[in-house]
């Protein structure tokens, strides 16, 4: 169930769910606008010949009150609000359709855990074929908050909990198993049939 404006009022004005700072216009009828931050992360193109899964990124950090993003470029940026998920709601990161019109991509790999603390992270990318030019305090993106069936057994608690700027990819930190290759698989199978 997607809440509405009025629950999303209501439950702010309980606290048990936190979007701050907010005001009464950033209250949509089924979603919170959220604003840019100052805080951008940029890949050190110079300093990386490949990105891997395994390895450390490197990010240039820009703490400025706007920036402008080249034509087919990717950058990180922040919400200014500071949201607080309780353990039965997630949400969705949408872009706004104003500015998905000019061409900006807004994500989050869509998605926000119940439990989760923090401010969001924003993946933008510019598909236009001119700079975009962007300012903090504007608004960028909205969530669209969903109830869960129940409460979840294990709540968020990842690697990004708590974030308060921009953070890059932490994926090397996964603890994923090794994939097995399709080699290793036809030598055992051909030693179980020996």
């Amino acid at each position: 169930m997607i809440l509405s404006d009025t629950t999303l009022k209501n439950m702010i004005k309980e606290g048990s769910l936190v979007c701050e700072p907010i005001d009464e216009k950033s209250i949509q009828p089924a979603s919170i606008d959220c604003r840019l931050g100052n805080h951008f992360l940029v890949v050190e193109e110079n300093h990386m010949h490949v990105i891997t899964l395994g390895e450390e990124i490197q990010y240039r950090e820009i703490i400025n009150e706007s920036i402008v993003i080249p034509p087919h470029s990717f950058l990180l940026a922040t919400t200014q609000e500071y949201v607080e998920l309780p353990d039965d709601l997630t949400a969705f990161v949408e872009g706004r359709s104003s500015i998905g019109r000019i061409g900006l991509f807004i994500q989050n790999a869509g998605w926000v855990d119940p439990g989760f603390k923090g401010r969001i992270t924003l993946e933008l990318y510019n598909a236009s074929s001119l700079p975009i030019k962007l300012e903090a305090g504007k608004r960028i993106c909205q969530l669209v908050f969903c109830k869960m069936d129940q409460k979840a057994e294990t709540p968020y608690a990842g690697k990004y909990q708590g974030q308060s700027v921009t953070v890059g990819s932490r994926v090397h930190q996964d603890t994923d198993r090794v994939h097995v290759g399709i080699d290793s698989v036809t030598s055992k199978e051909n030693e179980a049939v020996s």
